[in-house]
């Protein structure tokens, strides 16, 4: 089976950046709820929510994606 668990890494950038799920659903205009939710990969934000996320934060967008690991 494929690991399709943690898609992103908004969480832990965050962390490292030391900024908050509540600030970031302030900067982009979204409940803390749609936040928390991306935060635990209950979902995905969208290419361009992504785009914004990583201006917002600082750092390429390839920073907040992890590709799942094939297994061959």
């Amino acid at each position: 089976m494929e690991d399709t668990k943690d898609l992103n890494r908004i969480k832990v950038m965050l962390v490292e950046k030391k900024r908050t799920s509540k600030w970031l659903a302030e900067q982009l205009g979204k409940d803390p709820a749609t936040i928390s939710k991306w935060c635990t990969n209950a979902s995905q934000p969208t290419l361009d929510l992504l785009l914004e996320i990583a201006d917002l934060l600082e750092v390429d967008y390839t920073e907040l994606v992890r590709a799942p690991k094939s297994r061959g």
